[in-house]
């Protein structure tokens, strides 16, 4: 018991020294380069936007795997496909003004990848779990869905990129706000507005319905809550719909702050992940603000270093550094409902 104590103690005094270490690195490469507040005000605006984004993709992972203990490494693909859906039905050339036109590709966008949602867990992940199939399995088959979704959007959109109106002023450029000296786009409003829009709906879901309760039910024991009359895969085809609803409604409005490409789920996908595994994979408040930090975090890094191409790889080492020392969860984390038969 005190060597446990003491190896958790040495790891968490690890931990904090990393930590501590990281940031004076941070504010002395700042101070070389003569950046100020306002610079990291910049980063941490710009952070948050594409934070909210990954925290919505972390989401999801959470909703999946509190249910069905499956990390769905397709999660975003759903990102990707709900740009590329809205942008595709944005761009007909049908008879109605372009508000409406951009509502209606909205509405048409999350019902398709949500019904993709649903193929999926219904034609792979449900045959496979009747079957007996391994946990291990599941998430492999998930990998091979998110490969086949990437094909088959390089087939039906090829590799140039699409146009998602900002929602503003349903231009291709945004309107740009600039407080206090600082760039803030429209668009970055409406993706926040969105995050806890959706935050907010899926509280009432799971604390005001009589579904939602039976989804926690079903989280925190699946065994117990079949004995009460709960149907887990049911449970399991709510999961996969709603992370692929969230997915959708996170590219639509991301994708009209960027130029969504059929490649864009991989990157949301892995930074999804990364701050899911920061919520331990079971606290959904805790996927989202673990995705704020990891926004905030790579723009405050590229931005203090000038490596913006190794953006992404600041996001392989929080992984790294949290499996290594905080492989819990450092935002809420603990034990996942989900039993193990």
């Amino acid at each position: 018991m005190q060597g446990f104590l003491g190896n958790r103690s040495v790891k968490r005094g690890l931990t904090v020294a990393a930590v501590v270490i990281l940031v004076a690195f941070i504010l002395l490469l700042a101070r070389q380069n003569n950046y100020g507040p306002k610079a990291f005000a910049q980063w941490t605006i710009d952070g948050i936007r594409g934070g909210s984004i990954y925290g919505l993709v972390g989401l999801g992972f959470v909703v999946i795997f509190s249910v069905t203990g499956v990390i769905n490494f397709a999660q975003g693909e759903f990102v990707m496909l709900g740009a590329m859906f809205c942008a595709t039905f944005y761009a007909l050339d049908v008879p109605l003004p372009p508000p409406l036109k951009l509502v209606v590709a909205i509405i048409l966008t999350v019902i398709i990848v949500t019904l993709v949602g649903v193929i999926m867990e219904r034609a792979t992940i449900a045959p496979a779990r009747a079957r007996g199939a391994h946990i291990v399995t599941l998430i492999i088959i998930t990998i091979g869905f998110t490969i086949a979704v990437r094909a088959t959007a390089l087939l039906i959109w090829g590799s140039r990129a699409k146009i998602v109106p900002a929602f503003t002023n349903l231009q291709q450029t945004d309107v740009i706000f600039r407080p206090f000296g600082l760039t803030l786009s429209a668009q970055s409003l409406w993706i926040w507005g969105t995050v806890a829009l959706v935050l907010a709906a899926l509280y009432y879901f799971f604390e005001r319905t009589m579904m939602g309760k039976a989804f926690r039910a079903c989280a925190i024991n699946p065994r117990a809550a079949e004995l009460m009359g709960i149907n887990p895969g049911r449970m399991s085809l709510l999961s996969f719909s709603l992370a692929a609803a969230v997915g959708a409604v996170g590219g639509i409005v991301f994708g009209a702050a960027t130029r969504p490409q059929y490649d864009m789920g991989l990157v949301f996908g892995l930074k999804g992940f990364v701050a899911a595994i920061m919520a331990g994979m079971v606290n959904p408040l805790g996927a989202v603000l673990g995705g704020l930090i990891l926004g905030v975090a790579e723009n405050v890094g590229t931005g203090v270093t000038g490596l913006y191409g190794y953006k992404d790889l600041i996001a392989i080492v929080i992984l790294i550094l949290i499996l290594l020392f905080r492989p819990q969860g450092i935002i809420g984390g603990g034990e996942r409902g989900v039993e193990q038969t």
